[in-house]
């Protein structure tokens, strides 16, 4: 799947840019930053760090399906246009 056009997201230290990443890869990394925020634990400025990496991330995989989306219903006015 050719990835969706974005604004480039710069990550914190060695993590790569959001909008290098796949659906899954995304998607997981989300889930993870979800979870250490729901463990608390962690100061202001690194929970402010990680929501803005989650926002980002969410932004990309919803990037990724509505990319999806439109790929299905042009294959779908394809297929009824034969």
């Amino acid at each position: 799947m050719t990835s969706p056009a974005s604004t480039p997201t710069s990550a914190p230290g060695d993590m790569p840019t959001v909008d290098s990443l796949s659906y899954e890869q995304a998607r997981d990394e989300l889930i993870r930053v979800v979870s250490v925020l729901e463990q608390g634990g962690t100061t202001l400025e690194e929970s402010l760090a990680l929501w803005e990496r989650g926002e980002a991330l969410a932004t990309r995989c919803e990037e990724w399906l509505i990319g999806a989306k439109a790929r299905l219903d042009a294959a779908r006015g394809a297929a009824a246009a034969e």
